[in-house]
């Protein structure tokens, strides 16, 4: 049996009181963190081999079903506010297609040819990586998607919350986290998907830092695409240079970026 779908350590979850089961959620959760550490040599591997890539022009796409494939769109949709990155850097992509984010999609990821079709439509290429997000590790839809990328050159990586799957067996660079049982027996969008989003979290941001975009610890590269975000650039300026506020509302207006303010000044 997979550890995923291993029964509940818990039961009479109907019979609890909504204190008893949101300290019991809790006290599961807090097991998520350890699983994630334990992963941490494969998930330096694994991004080490996609930043190689991503220097040379490479791109990176995650692909999942279900929970799985929303948290890897998530994340994918995230780097290009965060990091200043262009939109079709890190790509996500879900059996069902778009659709599937909002409403699931009965039978989408059993279709193992379907995700060979959506990557097709990138039109993939030996320098980019693909990530399949699946926590059985049994997903036809991302094992036939994976297995298609590496078959076209891409370098393959996984996030799985099983050992030894179909899925880990059929990358170059698996990342098994063994959350273990849930909740609610099976159910995968819980601590599973907390792993994932966890592991995502430092897969992209790691990329992302020894890809250039950050400076220090600071944004420098986040696109000021609302009130709040402008505020922030201001004082990141403020603070890199040293000036008044006034002075850097002036840069960033200028120059419309973070980065390109601070060289602005440096270049005076």
């Amino acid at each position: 049996m997979l550890t995923t779908e291993m029964p509940s350590r818990f039961d009479g979850l109907d019979k609890m009181t909504v204190m008893e089961i949101l300290e019991g959620i809790n006290s599961e959760d807090q097991t998520v963190s350890l699983a994630v550490a334990k992963a941490i040599p494969q998930i330096n591997a694994l991004v080490t081999a996609i930043v190689k890539r991503m220097k040379k022009g490479g791109r990176l796409f995650y692909i999942g079903a279900g929970t799985s494939g929303r948290l890897g769109i998530l994340d994918a949709s995230e780097c290009p506010p965060t990091f200043g990155v262009p939109e079709d850097w890190v790509i996500g992509i879900m059996a069902g297609g778009d659709g599937a984010i909002r409403k699931a999609i009965e039978f989408a990821e059993d279709n193992k040819e379907k995700a060979i079709n959506d990557l097709e439509e990138y039109a993939i290429n030996k320098s980019d990586s693909i990530i399949g997000i699946a926590a059985s590790g049994t997903t036809p839809y991302v094992i036939g998607g994976v297995e298609s990328a590496r078959k076209s050159g891409l370098l393959t990586g996984c996030i799985t919350c099983n050992l030894n799957t179909p899925l880990g067996a059929s990358v170059q660079y698996p990342v098994e986290i063994v959350t273990g049982a849930e909740f609610i027996t099976g159910s995968t969008r819980m601590k599973a998907g907390t792993a994932q989003k966890l592991s995502l979290n430092m897969i992209s941001t790691a990329v992302m830092i020894q890809l250039g975009r950050v400076k220090g610890n600071k944004m420098v590269d986040m696109k000021l695409s609302n009130n709040k975000l402008i505020a922030r650039g201001v004082n990141i300026v403020m603070k890199e240079l040293n000036v008044d506020r006034q002075t850097a509302k002036q840069l960033i207006a200028e120059n419309k970026n973070v980065r390109k303010a601070l060289e602005a000044r440096k270049q005076e």
